[in-house]
């Protein structure tokens, strides 16, 4: 019988299998699009919801105390970021809608299977946890101000305050406070703890359920600018190969646990592709491409977890004992 664990550790697999459906759905019933587009925030709001769940509030707590953590994630993914995107940005087609689709995602934070994947690798998934609502108000503050100073101020004018707060609103704080009165609940009541319990094997299905929806509402969109999508796979590639290797040398300079350096190196690399597509979608008409952009970065990315949550612990950041072994 499969396990809680190791449907986690075959997760690429269930994505992958989510995608191809979604890919299948999307060329052969591209009318269903628009039905599907209507499901990515109701989906979203339900992976967060059970994403949050994962990680006991008790322990969140004590994860907000550590203020070096919480400054080393702002600083990487606001200060060391921008400036990463940016230089990657120069390799990108002169494209406005290119270049937005690409900066909306680069520069805004993983807030949902970054808890997942830090876990996998044996990094400190309450660290990441407990950044993650202070991570996307931050982001929602700072995307439009980003975008007016890397694409133009008529980017980040075509940019809504509605979408941003919709998104905080029903995919971030409804969720969170849905998933924090399930486990105060669960503390009491025998069938809220089995609601609980039966919510814990839902993360991986409501990822890939996720991607179902949003990859097949997109597709019809762009099967026609599949060479413009491609040209942004090179950058994404690159920034995964990037970033890692500067988490590792914040973390090393802060003098960080092994769990807190894995976490530092996630939460530094996940992007938030699939929390920022409502806003890409809420874009006007003449930026079309952007969601397609946006969601080209969840693919690579979730080929790239692959590789990371192997080498993150083996080479990247191995345990104290593998490293003094191998030392001696």
């Amino acid at each position: 019988m499969i396990s809680k664990r190791s449907l986690q550790r075959h997760q690429v697999a269930v994505y992958a299998v989510a995608v191809l459906v979604a890919v299948a759905l999307g060329v052969g019933r591209p009318g269903a699009a628009r039905s599907l587009e209507r499901l990515i925030n109701p989906v979203l709001a339900v992976l967060l919801y059970v994403t949050f769940l994962e990680v006991p509030f008790v322990r969140i707590r004590a994860a907000f105390r550590d203020r070096r953590f919480m400054a080393a994630a702002l600083g990487m993914n606001f200060l060391v970021v921008p400036p990463v995107a940016w230089a990657l940005s120069h390799f990108l087609p002169p494209e406005p809608v290119i270049l937005v689709g690409a900066f909306m995602v680069l520069l805004t934070p993983c807030i949902d299977y970054v808890i997942s994947f830090t876990d996998l690798a044996g990094g400190d998934a309450e660290q990441v946890t407990a950044a993650t609502p202070v991570l996307m108000v931050v982001q929602l503050l700072l995307l439009p101000a980003y975008l007016w100073l890397f694409v133009g101020p008529a980017v980040a004018g075509a940019i809504e305050a509605g979408p941003f707060l919709e998104a905080f609103l029903v995919i971030i704080a409804g969720p969170l406070a849905l998933a924090w009165l399930t486990e105060v609940s669960a503390e009491r009541s025998p069938r809220a703890e089995r609601w609980q319990s039966a919510m814990g094997w839902l993360p991986v299905p409501m990822m890939g359920a996720t991607l179902l929806v949003v990859i097949a509402s997109q597709l019809p969109r762009v099967q026609d600018s599949i060479g413009q999508i491609a040209a942004v796979v090179p950058v994404y590639v690159a920034f995964l190969v990037v970033m890692p290797l500067l988490g590792r040398l914040a973390a090393g300079a802060l003098g960080m646990d092994v769990g807190e350096s894995r976490a530092l190196v996630f939460t530094s690399v996940t992007r938030n592709s699939l929390v920022v597509l409502p806003l890409a979608l809420a874009l006007p008409a003449e930026y079309a491409l952007a969601p397609a952009v946006v969601v080209t970065q969840t693919l690579v990315e979730l080929t790239g977890m692959v590789v990371l949550t192997r080498v993150v612990p083996a080479w990247l950041v191995p345990d104290r004992t593998t490293s003094s072994a191998t030392a001696s």
